[in-house]
């Protein structure tokens, strides 16, 4: 099987110095950066160091998947921030996992006894809460249903209809916001009852950079996503 490694950044100048060297070249057939438009050297490292490099042309990770969807090779897709948070020495062990006959493995922050070193109060509270939500209201089983750090088939994405805007459009409209997909691959997979399976790789420091996150109105949309997902999609 053919593994694509997807690393999205956007000004990680420092994380990519650090992280996209220890990714071990034997793991993956194909790794493309999928940059949202840094201004601070990043393209230029990457594409210095031999590294393929995608540059979105619409704001948000969600565009930023959908427009490298043509470019991937591999028939598992793994996907990763190179910030620090996404531990890469995991990689072979969520692989590993893949080859089971898995469809979509979760490389937690919180399975066992491994922790996140980047929550605070609010982003800790809010993965517990909308993990344990996605568990209650589609018979998941999930530690951590948000994070970026995952490996899934290519075709999970068309199967679970992830790339048409419709899965979307209602929640960023009401939130004025752009949201990504791995929440609603969560539900939807767990919807189907497909094989997913979890590593626990933890959560690192941040190695430079700043977050991106939008809290609120990305928290509210997801929130809004998993209860209209109870009745919208089959």
């Amino acid at each position: 099987m053919k593994t694509t490694i997807l690393a999205l950044t956007l000004n990680e100048l420092d994380g990519v110095k650090v992280i996209l060297p220890a990714i071990d070249p034997a793991w993956y057939t194909q790794l493309i950066v999928v940059d949202g438009g840094s201004t601070d050297g990043t393209i230029e490292w990457c594409r210095d160091h031999g590294y393929q490099v995608y540059v979105q042309k619409r704001r948000g990770i969600r565009f930023a998947y959908l427009e490298v969807l043509p470019l991937i090779e591999g028939d598992i897709v793994l996907t990763l921030s190179p910030d620090g948070n996404c531990p890469v020495d995991a990689i072979p062990k969520i692989l590993d996992k893949m080859a089971e006959g898995y469809d979509l493995v979760i490389g937690s922050r919180y399975l066992g006894e491994v922790r996140s070193e980047d929550d605070d109060v609010v982003t800790g509270f809010g993965n517990w809460l909308f993990t344990h939500t996605v568990n209650w209201l589609h018979g998941a089983n999930y530690t951590d249903a948000m994070v970026i750090y995952r490996a899934f088939r290519r075709d999970l994405i068309y199967t679970l209809d992830l790339q048409k805007d419709e899965s979307y459009a209602l929640p960023e409209r009401l939130f004025h916001t752009i949201i990504s997909w791995e929440p609603l691959m969560a539900v939807r997979a767990a919807k189907r009852k497909m094989r997913i399976g979890e590593v626990g790789v933890g959560e690192p420091p941040r190695i430079g950079g700043q977050r991106k996150l939008q809290i609120f109105r990305w928290g509210a949309a997801y929130y809004f996503q998993f209860w209209r997902e109870k009745w919208y999609w089959r």
